[in-house]
């Protein structure tokens, strides 16, 4: 019998300023909560509300875990195969 796959997740890709906010997350349970917040949007890209917008730019979308204190920002690349992490707030 073939093993049993979950659905494919996406990649998570951080913009610059997003990486320098990762950078200065320092707390064990910050990184924690960031994680599995990461995780959900990976698995499925279009969980967070669409942030109001121009045409313009990508398409911004915002996740936020009221559990675990967590807010992203992050736009999904037209293929949904990667998602690009814009702000990080925990």
């Amino acid at each position: 019998m073939a093993p049993q796959h979950g659905p494919r997740r996406a990649r998570i890709a951080f913009s610059v300023s997003a990486a320098k906010q990762l950078e200065n997350i320092t707390s064990e349970a910050e990184i924690h909560a960031l994680d599995r917040a990461l995780v959900v949007v990976s698995v499925d890209p279009e969980v967070g509300e669409p942030i109001p917008g121009d045409s313009s730019g990508p398409r911004l979308r915002q996740y936020v875990d009221d559990v675990e204190r967590v807010r992203l920002v992050y736009w999904v690349t037209a293929l949904k195969s990667v998602v690009v992490v814009a702000f990080i707030e925990v």
